[in-house]
């Protein structure tokens, strides 16, 4: 049985959780505890070391991110439960980790719980991933990516990444340590993780880090500074130039 607490300001919020939990995850799921802050949420969670938390986003004295950065031993999985917040989503994506939109739909909460009750079957590691999202989340510059693959968990600095190849639903990041990481994503999923101030869309299916751009070639074509090229589009061209140069 997985032991789970339900962090949110809201009763409402942690009772409408309860009651889809009673409803589809009564036999693998017990709620050892709730909280309402983020001070209770932690002495809870060094209490109860549950397996699973859910964690509203916003708290009347902080947010979830504080709660888990002190928080020594993550032997847990978190789903994130926000209102449409962009600068949170974001930091969550980022992280690779799992949230729910409220008001929280049925089909999206199955999937989400389902997912963490199947991860709980492997070894987290969950410390990695949520230490990138607060990054984002607090404003950390130097900006790192989490990217899975079926086989390996990546952490990427954005700045490496020299661009992104996509093929239907899956897209390879290409980095400067001549890493090539394929991901089960589609192009605009993979701009989502990126910063748009620094990552170009320069065709249907590719993305490029400005940063590593050297020139722009007659024949449509940007070189970069590993001499690696990537195509851009005709209708792209104005754009692109503009934005890179």
């Amino acid at each position: 049985m997985i032991k789970a607490i339900l962090v949110d300001d809201e009763a409402y919020i942690r009772d409408d959780i309860k009651s889809k939990l009673a409803n589809y995850f009564i036999e693998d799921i017990e709620i050892v505890g709730e909280a309402e802050s983020v001070e209770i949420a932690v002495k809870l969670i060094q209490e109860e070391k549950p397996d699973l938390l859910f964690l509203d986003i916003h708290l009347q004295d902080g947010t979830s991110f504080d709660i888990l950065n002190r928080i020594n031993n993550k032997n847990f999985d978190v789903i994130f439960i926000t209102g449409f917040d962009n600068h949170a989503i974001k930091a969550i994506k980022i992280g690779a980790l799992d949230y729910i939109l409220k008001p929280i739909d049925d089909n999206e909460f199955k999937q989400a719980v389902t997912k963490a009750i199947d991860s709980s079957k492997q070894e987290l590691d969950i410390e990695k991933l949520v230490e990138i999202s607060s990054e984002y989340f607090q404003g950390v510059q130097k900006k790192r990516i989490v990217l899975k693959t079926l086989e390996n968990v990546y952490v990427v600095y954005e700045d490496d990444i020299l661009y992104c190849k996509s093929e239907g639903n899956y897209t390879t990041f290409y980095t400067q340590k001549s890493e090539k990481i394929l991901v089960s994503k589609s192009i605009k999923k993979a701009l989502e993780l990126l910063s748009d101030d620094i990552f170009i869309r320069c065709h249907q299916s590719y993305l490029v880090n400005k940063k590593h751009v050297v020139r722009y070639n007659k024949q449509g074509v940007l070189i970069m500074n590993s001499e690696v090229k990537v195509p851009v589009s005709s209708r792209r061209k104005e754009y692109v130039i503009d934005k890179i140069f």
